[in-house]
């Protein structure tokens, strides 16, 4: 049993919740201009449950993958349409990423958000430059590799894997939507910043504050 690495985890949702949240109007704003105008709304409560869940004297959250678990079924349970398998399955492959591991280090986080990258990637079928969440989650995945290869540790390993989430959830405003609801507007969706993009960056600026990456 792995007490820092839970108490770590059950930190982190209750940041993304928080940060959720405050950004609920604007995540569906940003969804508006291109979608069904409920992101915000769905990643609010999703993340609202998942501590709830957390909470929950019934659930078994011995470990790192134990808690992981119980957030991707949390998450799904609270959430519709295609953001909740999405982010269930991310989850799920996050669970299996973090097994063993006793603490919530670098190295686990780079392991933690591949998987998360992979898990949405494999789920959706779609790849960088679809204009989704993707566009967020592969570069941040792919600089925490690249920061853990180069010793980076906490602020400065954060800072390299958020600016390129960062980066590429701006990049999506210049794209056009193929995939999600956003690609029913075609040419319309060019000058937007796809909303899952921007959410996955309030998850990963969520997961610098919680998560020292020593």
């Amino acid at each position: 049993m792995s007490d820092s690495a839970v108490r770590n985890l059950t930190a982190l949702f209750s940041r993304i919740a928080e940060a959720m949240e405050s950004a609920e109007d604007r995540l569906s704003d940003l969804d508006g201009a291109i979608g069904d105008a409920d992101h915000g709304i769905s990643m609010a409560l999703g993340f609202k449950a998942v501590v709830a869940e957390l909470s929950h004297p019934r659930h078994d959250l011995s470990s790192a993958s134990a808690v992981m678990n119980v957030v991707a079924i949390a998450f799904l349970n609270a959430v519709g349409a295609s953001i909740g398998p999405l982010y269930a399955t991310a989850f799920r492959q996050a669970a299996q990423s973090l097994a063993g591991v006793q603490e919530i280090d670098r190295a686990a986080i780079t392991i933690m958000l591949q998987a998360i990258a992979t898990g949405i990637r494999e789920r959706g079928k779609g790849q960088r430059g679809d204009k989704t969440m993707l566009d967020a989650w592969l570069p941040a995945a792919e600089a925490a590799a690249l920061a853990q290869t180069r010793n980076l540790v906490g602020p400065a390993f954060w800072q390299e894997v958020v600016s390129a989430a960062e980066h590429g959830a701006n990049a999506t405003s210049s794209m056009v939507a193929v995939r999600g609801r956003a690609a029913r507007v075609g040419e319309r969706s060019l000058g937007h910043v796809d909303p899952g993009a921007a959410s996955a960056v309030i998850i990963l600026k969520a997961m610098a504050e919680a998560l020292p990456a020593v």
